[in-house]
Parts: C-alpha cells; structure tokens; sequence
C-alpha cells in the first residue's frame, strides 16, 4: 500500500502577506497552499513571489506540507513563478485553471528545460472544461499526484448559485473525485465561503468525506479544527478496522478468504480499506 499522508486541511494563504505566512507556520493545517494567485493583485504579484520564496527557504512545521500555487502560465507571471519556485523548497506546485493534459505536459516541458522539476505537481479543477477532460488530466503526468476541486471559479462558470446542499456542483465534485482515484492520485474538496455559517462548514466538509475527498481546502484558519476532526478516522472506526484487519488474517491461516466481523461480511477488499484507515489514523497522530 501506498504511503498514507494526511491531507484533512489545505489551507489557502496569500503570498502577499507577510504576516499571514509568518502565522501560517505554527498553524495545524495538514498542508499550507501559499498563494500567488487569485489572493494577490496584479500589483503585488512579483512581491508575493519573493516572500513566497523567502518562507520556503525557512523550517516548515514538521510533516506540515508545504504548497506553492503558481499563476497560470498563460499570464504575465506564470513563467517567472516556475523557474523561481520549482526548486525553491515546495513540497509540490499547484497549477490554476487546468483544462487539459496538454498543459500539465507543458508545465513540466518548461520546468524541464530549465533544470528547475519539482518532484511533485498538483492540478486544479475548476471550470467545466477542467471537469469534462478530468480523467486525462489525471493522467497526464507521472509527477501528478492531487487534483483539487475548485468550487467558487467552477459555480461563477455555470451561471449557477452556490446553496446550502451543494447540489449545483455535485456531479462536477464527483467526476473529479472519479478521475484522481482512477490515477491512486489525492483529491482535495473546495472551500466553503461563509465564515460564519459554522454548521453549514462541517456538513460540507461531511459530504465531502463522503464523497470521497482525502481533505478540504480552507480560507480561514478558524476552519482547520472542524475540518481535521470530520476527515479524520473516528476511533470506532479504527478499532473496527483493526479487528477486520485481525480476523481476516485468522481467516487465512484457515484458508478462509471471507470472515464476518460484527454481522458483516469481510472480503479482501475490506481488508485493504481498513489497512488505509489505520495507516491514516497513524499518520495522523505522528504529524500531532
């Protein structure tokens, strides 16, 4: 099995500002998303490229990942964010806006020109040409490795209204989750707008658990705890998990393939399901 990685809280922070990155670094978001983009103003983009670059040269908190999202290469600094950050220290960067595999395959062409490939690329997928050609995106690029679903670009894009249940996006949140699983690739759910509405936070964050996104990106740090508790395994879960784990094992000394465990039928399918949740239950406690 692949290792397991927590990835519950994705948290978006502006690149331009110098104090939110400097917070940013004791927060227990399981992955930092240092924006260059859409949360910096045209004016301020090569300033936020430089304070980007100077947090990715300091410590990270342990087992906190670290990602860069770029400008898209279609812009005035997409390019320059590239050659100056691939190699600058970020566990992966994140490309806005992807609509085909073409422009994976391009990104890592140029980063491969410049002797500047990160070892990892995460792509965006947030307008419906990004969500129609998903699968190929997914499987554009060894490097690949998360694909995030950006909700408030794709909803702008359908001429549809954001609501409570999410309904407008549904099949677009499912066709990207669909598409990493296809690729064994993470898929990250998109944010929730209203800071205020804390009930309507966790039951997206539910509906994304249940979906099948790994995690859930965040604009504001006062969101992390919820999202951390709803994505993580709940301790029934785990000890549960680790009995099916157990008497399957049993099962098989007996030449058993199949064991009931609390009423329910358990297959090896189960066992690899429940092998992840106690990985991840792991991860979680090591990363504090």
């Amino acid at each position: 099995m692949a290792t397991v990685r927590p990835r519950r809280s994705a948290l978006y922070v502006p690149g331009s500002n110098a104090r939110a990155l400097e917070k940013a670094r004791g927060l227990p978001a399981d992955v930092l998303i240092l924006d260059l983009e859409d949360a910096v103003a045209p004016g301020a983009k090569e300033e936020a490229r430089r304070l980007v670059a100077a947090e990715l040269a300091r410590p990270g908190r342990p087992r906190q990942e670290r990602v860069v999202r770029v400008n898209g290469l279609g812009s005035p600094w997409g390019e320059a964010d590239l050659r100056a950050l691939a190699r600058g220290g970020a566990d992966a960067i994140l490309l806005p806006k992807v609509e085909s595999a073409d422009r994976v395959r391009e990104t890592e062409a140029l980063l491969a020109r410049g002797d500047a490939l990160p070892s990892v690329l995460w792509a965006m997928i947030e307008t419906p040409r990004g969500v129609l050609r998903a699968p190929e995106i997914a499987a554009s690029c060894p490097r690949l490795a998360c694909l995030v679903a950006g909700t408030s670009d794709l909803v702008k894009d359908l001429h549809a209204r954001h609501t409570p249940s999410r309904r407008e996006v549904l099949t677009s949140l499912s066709l990207v989750v669909l598409a990493a699983r296809a690729q064994g690739l993470v898929a990250l759910d998109g944010v929730h707008l209203d800071l205020d509405d804390d009930a309507g936070f966790e039951a997206s964050c539910r509906q994304g658990l249940e979906l099948g996104f790994d995690g859930k990106t965040l604009i504001h740090p006062k969101t992390i705890e919820a999202a951390n508790r709803v994505f993580a395994p709940e301790e029934g879960a785990v000890d549960r998990a680790k009995r099916v784990i157990a008497a399957h094992a049993e099962a098989a000394t007996r030449g058993q393939g199949v064991v009931v465990v609390d009423g329910r039928l358990v297959e090896a399918l189960h066992v690899e399901e429940a092998r992840r949740i106690v990985a991840l239950a792991e991860a979680i406690a090591i990363s504090g």
